[in-house]
């Protein structure tokens, strides 16, 4: 577009130098600026008023002539190239809309996003990243737009009707992913879905905790409910604060803790107290103790550095949380074995307890 732009720009610095020069030559011959400015005005667009004031010299002519020439061809040309900047951008528009559906047609085993809104496009960005094959559904044309400037396959419609989901190839999809906001849309195109394809894996997004028994029943697979992962969130980080941080800033998933619990793990804190049995000890002591029925994912230090998947030989002091990962029944056993300990004097016998 931008080649043909500069060519009408400078047709158009052209046309209006000559009107400009002509306008200058009848000036010199003695006319006022406004007779000059009319002269030139009809003219370009050959009204036929007739002549301002007579042209009787070879000079006068010649340049009316020339104004006439030029500025028909000027005006034609800048026609043409508005009509061809027009008919190439619907082309493009066309062909681009073709490689995109013959783009769809060539899928197997892909996702099928439905909604590109804040939630679709953080999915739809992490599938490109990760190079999984995935086309997005959605009926606002600015955000398929969007979505196709970033190279992504576009269809447009409701996913809610059969015939949209068939376009999606949704019978050789591998998952299905409804994330819009909309809990009633969703639920019918898990219906949908499901009815086209009972293999199919899907994955559906409800506001409301009690949708989730709908979605279920209805064919979903999954049911992620937004606002029950961001309230756990947030409660793990007033109540673990420095796990989530830890984890956060050593692996960067710091949503791992859910995904953990599911499956029956915990993420936990254990920290290094001054007098403990960990202090000035290695994290292999840990291991040799623990019989390795945990993992140690990370150690921070007191001064806030983190070590991450840290070596046997790795230096305890106190001050130090170590970040543990293992069966959520044996973590807090963990914590009660190596917790600090003090002495007590009892009936003139020296005994430890933890602190």
């Amino acid at each position: 577009m931008q080649v043909p732009l500069k060519r009408l720009l400078t047709t158009l610095v052209f046309f209006l130098t000559t009107c400009a020069l002509a306008a200058t030559v009848y000036m010199a011959h003695g006319w006022e600026a406004a007779d000059a400015l009319y002269m030139v005005v009809i003219t370009i667009f050959g009204v036929g008023y007739g002549e301002v004031r007579p042209i009787d010299t070879l000079t006068l002519r010649t340049v009316t002539m020339m104004l006439i020439v030029v500025s028909y061809g000027c005006v034609i040309y800048i026609a043409g190239g508005f009509i061809q900047m027009v008919m190439e951008g619907e082309i493009n528009r066309a062909l681009s809309r073709r490689r995109m559906t013959r783009g769809i047609d060539e899928l197997v085993g892909h996702t099928i996003l439905c909604g590109f809104g804040r939630a679709g496009r953080i999915l739809a960005l992490e599938l490109k990243q990760a190079g999984a094959p995935f086309v997005v559904i959605d009926q606002d044309e600015a955000k398929l737009n969007d979505a196709e400037a970033q190279g992504m396959l576009i269809l447009e419609g409701n996913a809610i009707e059969e015939d949209v989901l068939t376009r999606a190839r949704v019978h050789e999809a591998r998952v299905l992913a409804t994330v819009l906001p909309d809990d009633a849309a969703n639920v019918f195109i898990t219906l949908t879905a499901r009815e086209l394809s009972p293999e199919l894996e899907i994955i559906a997004r409800a506001e409301n905790p009690s949708t989730e028994k709908k979605l279920l029943r209805s064919g979903a697979n999954r049911v992620v409910l937004p606002a029950v992962i961001g309230g756990q969130r947030m409660a793990h980080l007033i109540t673990r604060p420095g796990a989530e941080e830890m984890l956060a800033d050593a692996t960067g998933q710091a949503d791992l803790r859910h995904e953990l619990e599911q499956i029956g793990l915990k993420l936990d804190e254990l920290p290094i107290a001054a007098g403990s049995p960990l202090d000035g000890g290695t994290v292999g002591d840990i291991d040799l103790k623990g019989n390795r029925a945990f993992l140690v994912v990370a150690v921070r230090r007191a001064d806030g550095g983190v070590a991450v998947d840290p070596p046997a030989e790795f230096a305890l002091t106190g001050g130090d949380t170590v970040l543990v990962l293992g069966h959520a029944n044996e973590l807090p056993q963990l914590a009660r074995r190596y917790a600090a300990t003090k002495e007590i004097l009892y009936r003139g016998a020296r005994m430890q307890t933890p602190e």
